[in-house]
């Protein structure tokens, strides 16, 4: 009998590449377009392994129904697991693993996209000349060339996207609470406090994971202390910024700009359809009434490559386990 993996939150082109790799292994796939919750747990019953994406829900409740319908294994599609209960998977005996990088190369590029296109206002470029208007007037940019960038956590990612910005000939300013100092020297980094760097970024890229000690790091408090105009991007979570305390920066002038591919209540709206309906979460719907506000629906890792190393790494994770391998990427508290 297969070993049958049950799949939440999944769409078209998560079908498509984990169908395409599954040649290789022959588990029985099943596809489920609802994001896991308390309410559609149920499906879960009957099968080996479930695997979720980063708005899926498995808070401890969810975790229980879970291991008794027999699951042993909860298996994420990507690299963050803020939203699984790991004490919880722990006292139930239900594995957990993840997928730590699938393209670090996707996640910087389109963090550089974000930072150009705020810049150098290329959507309300694109606005106007679509309507005749080809002024100039509101579209002045700077160069990058000579400015800082701020870099909060230096993983993978954030790794590959210095390398760009240094290619522009951008200063690079980095905070880490573990500092790669081979690193810094090779690619003339210089790791500072979080107020050094608040203080002199023109840039701000938050690249760190969520945690107690990160949640809301972008807040009144730290905003007060940056430059006037400084750019804020966030590809990484949405709960790094108190979006309230950003509106107040917009609004005061205190922040020029904002790239934000990641919204901290985001789950409601992300990787769906809602043109047909009324944004009613009046902070959201505030974020996008700004001109110089870019939101995007969590779609920074989004490229050919990564979806074929997210259905590799995850398969792979299921195999292991199944065959119980060491677990290269088991999560645990």
């Amino acid at each position: 009998m297969a070993y049958t993996i049950a799949f939440f939150g999944s769409k078209p082109y998560d079908e498509a590449s984990f169908n395409e790799k599954n040649s290789e292994y022959g588990f029985e796939l099943r596809y489920y377009k609802g994001h896991l919750n308390l309410n559609n747990v149920i499906l879960t019953q009957g099968v080996d392994a479930v695997c979720i994406f980063v708005n899926d829900t498995a808070d401890a409740e969810v975790i229980r129904q879970m291991a008794a319908n027999g699951v042993k294994l909860l298996a994420l599609r990507c690299a963050g697991y803020n939203n699984v209960d790991l004490k919880a998977a722990a006292e139930n005996g239900i594995t957990v693993v993840r997928v730590p990088a699938y393209s670090p190369y996707a996640v910087a590029e389109y963090t550089v996209a974000l930072m150009l296109s705020l810049n150098r206002k290329i959507p309300r470029a694109t606005w106007r000349t679509r309507d005749g208007n080809f002024s100039l007037h509101g579209l002045l940019g700077f160069d990058m060339y000579g400015k800082t960038a701020g870099i909060i956590g230096t993983g993978k990612i954030a790794k590959k996207l210095i390398t760009i910005l240094r290619g522009f000939g951008m200063n690079i300013l980095a905070y880490d609470l573990y500092p790669d100092y081979n690193f810094a020297r090779e690619h003339q980094v210089v790791y500072t406090t979080l107020d050094e760097l608040y203080h002199n970024s023109d840039i701000i890229s938050l690249h760190c994971p969520l945690t107690e000690q990160t949640k809301y790091l972008i807040n009144d408090y730290s905003i007060s202390k940056m430059k006037d105009g400084v750019m804020i991007i966030n590809t990484g979570r949405g709960q790094l910024i108190h979006t309230n305390a950003l509106i107040e920066g917009l609004k005061n002038k205190r922040i020029g700009s904002a790239g934000l591919d990641v919204y901290e209540e985001e789950s409601e709206y992300f990787y769906e359809d809602q043109s047909d309906k009324i944004i009613d979460d009046d902070t959201l719907a505030r974020l996008l009434s700004f001109n110089n506000v870019i939101v995007t629906s969590h779609q920074a890792f989004f490229t050919r490559e990564a979806l074929a190393n997210i259905a590799s790494t995850t398969l792979m994770n299921i195999k292991d386990f199944m065959e119980h391998k060491k677990l290269e990427n088991e999560v645990k508290l």
